[in-house]
This record gives C-alpha cells, structure tokens and sequence, in this order.
C-alpha cells in the first residue's frame, strides 16, 4: 500500500496511451486519469508510442510509461499487452485498471505480484468481423481468461453483462462511459467544410462490416437523397472494399469522405450542427460515439440493436437493418426542424442523466477500491 492510502497507486493498461484521442477506451482515458490524478491519486498509463526514446514522461500530471511491442494490427494488443503487464507486475502499483479482454493472458501475472485489477469488458471482440478466426479465437480466450482472473469486471451496458453472465457465469459492474452536453455551437468550423448546418447527413465510425457504413450508403442511393453526406472514418485494412466505395462516390461528388477526424472539436462540431446522424454500430456495448454525438446535439438515427437500444430506448430514433426503412426515417428527420429539436433535447438529457463523466469516474474509483479490499 501507498503511505497515505487515500491515495491509490494505479495503472492503466490496454489503452494507446494518454492523451490519445483515438478511440472509446483512449476517450475512458483520458477522462478518468486527469480525474484522478485531480484528485491526489498517482495515475501511470502505459503508451504504445513515445517521443524522443523517453521510457517515463509526464503529461498533465499523468505519468506515461512506454513498454515495446509489434505495431500490427494482429500484434499490437498481444505484444504491446505482455511487456505492459510485465512491467506493471514489477513496479508495485496498488491497483490495476486493464483495458481489453484480449489482456486476460496477462492477469496472472498481476495477482502473482498481488496486485488487484478491474477489468473492462467492453464488446464482443470475438464476434467482430474485422477479426479472423484466429484473432477471434484469442479475443474468446482471452474473455474467459478475464472472466477467471479478473478482480472485478466492469460492463459498460446492462446488456454486455448479461452476456458475460450467461457465456461466461461471472458477474460485473455496470459503468457505461460518459458524455459531455455542449450547447450554442457556431457554424464556423463546419461552414469552412462548405457544409450548411442541419442540411447534412453524418456518420462517424470505423470502416468495418458491423458498423454498418454500407447500409447508410445503400439507403442514400436507394431513397434518392440529395442531401449531402459525410463520412468520418477509416478502415483497419487498406484494401477494404468499403474504402473502395467511399473513394469512387466521393470522386463522383456524392460524398465528403474525411477519413480519421482526431481534432475533438472538430468532431462535435460536426456531431451539433448536422442535419442528421447516423449511428449504424451493431456490436458492443455502449458506445462512446454515440454518448458524444447525444451530447453535441446531434439529431440521432441508431441501428435498433439491444445496446442502442438500452442507450436511446426510444422508437422514433431506432431503425431495422433495411436500406429503405433507414430512407424513409433520414428523409423524416431532415424533413422536419420540430423533430430534430426532440431528437436533440432528447439526447442532451439522456447523457446528463445518465451519462455523466463524473458519475463514470467516481464508479471506476470505487470499483478500483473494492479490488483493492480483497486483498
């Protein structure tokens, strides 16, 4: 134990790294480290990238620790994983925040050193398209290895735990990540697109056959809208089919593809001022693209899966997986200011509710704290 134990030693692992505003957990990351080391904690999060062959470095009081692995899209997680753990096995932390099933090989090797973790659950990786059978094999392994070595499990939907619960015969704890309420967006940065506010169709997600990108494309094309639309994202592989697609329609005119937005501001503003967005996400839990398109404002259309559905629960915003259906409710949002305004001030209240941020920092601490009383 630290000297003062009010204070927690802890460790981040399975993350890009800090600052890193790449993705969901690198979102979590950001949130919770600052959070906690606000709040006296000694926060370490290990990186997958560096800058001037430093091992230890600090950024906003979070201290950054990089350990080696293979930067591949089928080695990362693996590589990257092992050395961290290793390292955080000997350094002596209190506690343990382990991001990505895939890390469940590595959890002996913390309990070896009594170290407690909590480990995130998040989506069904093995279930993922972009994966191959291999890959999807070690994510399945990896699960039920977290699922037998993990101090706590932590599930970001009500529904992600119940599979946990029925595939794997563990509880967890439910803490679904967080979302920020902007209000009174300008225009400017997207005027600078040349795109008009509220006459734009949006989607933000990566290129991958669960997210659905098709579908919307398909539902475009098949319902005649001139509207325009943009696409923000990128895929895992260069020879994907759907970076094919988006290639050809937009040196036709009929797209704005943006590729990997990194700049956040650009992204809400982007989320706040269109005229409808498009959240087609069909594997995981709660998603973190969802919770900051609510947040910003964005008039939102979700795939009608059991996470969106726990997320948006409404009827009117949830759409089936047919090109047409998914026609005809985009052409009624863009069709009617006094429905985009429902679906904004809907969204807004759902994430100050039940989304908070400083609600998912305050859970994540006390689950940090119940590991840590095991012991």
């Amino acid at each position: 134990m630290h000297a003062d134990d009010s204070r927690l030693r802890i460790a981040i692992l399975g993350s890009r790294g800090f600052p890193s505003t790449y993705g969901g957990y690198e979102t979590l990351v950001r949130h919770l480290a600052r959070s906690w080391v606000a709040d006296g904690h000694h926060v370490t999060v290990y990186c997958r990238t560096r800058e001037d062959a430093r091992r230890t470095w600090m950024i906003d009081g979070v201290r950054c620790r990089w350990t080696p692995g293979i930067d591949s899209t089928s080695l990362s997680t693996l590589t990257f994983g092992a050395t961290a753990h290793l390292d955080a096995a000997l350094c002596g932390y209190d506690v343990a925040l382990v991001l990505n099933v895939a890390n469940g090989f590595f959890l002996p090797l913390l309990r070896a050193r009594g170290i407690p973790s909590v480990v995130n659950t998040d989506g069904m990786e093995w279930e993922r398209g972009k994966w191959g059978t291999l890959a999807r094999r070690v994510f399945l392994v990896g699960a039920q290895l977290s699922a037998r070595y993990a101090d706590i499990l932590v599930a970001d939907s009500k529904a992600i735990g119940n599979i946990w619960r029925e595939k794997f015969s563990v509880d967890s704890r439910f803490i679904p990540y967080g979302g920020v309420v902007v209000q009174d967006q300008s225009d400017e940065q997207i005027a600078a697109l040349g795109l008009e506010a509220e006459r734009y169709i949006l989607a933000v997600a990566r290129l991958i056959p669960e997210n659905n990108v098709e579908l919307l494309l398909d539902a475009v094309e098949l319902g005649k809208i001139d509207d325009p639309l943009v696409i923000v994202g990128s895929a895992t592989r260069s020879d994907s089919s759907i970076e094919k697609r988006l290639r050809d329609l937009s040196r036709e005119g009929k797209l704005r593809w943006m590729g990997h937005v990194s700049d956040q501001e650009l992204l809400t503003a982007l989320w706040g001022r269109c005229g409808v967005y498009i959240h087609g996400h069909s594997v995981g839990g709660t998603n973190p693209s969802l919770l900051q398109a609510l947040g910003a404002g964005a008039p939102t259309l979700a795939l009608d899966t059991v996470f969106n559905r726990e997320v948006i629960g409404d009827e009117e915003q949830l759409f089936a997986g047919q090109p047409a259906h998914l026609a005809e409710k985009i052409k009624g949002v863009l069709g009617s200011a006094q429905l985009r305004e429902r679906f904004r001030a809907r969204g807004q209240g759902i994430i100050r509710d039940r989304y908070a941020w400083e609600d998912v920092v305050g859970a994540y601490l006390a689950a940090l704290r119940s590991a840590q009383a095991r012991y």
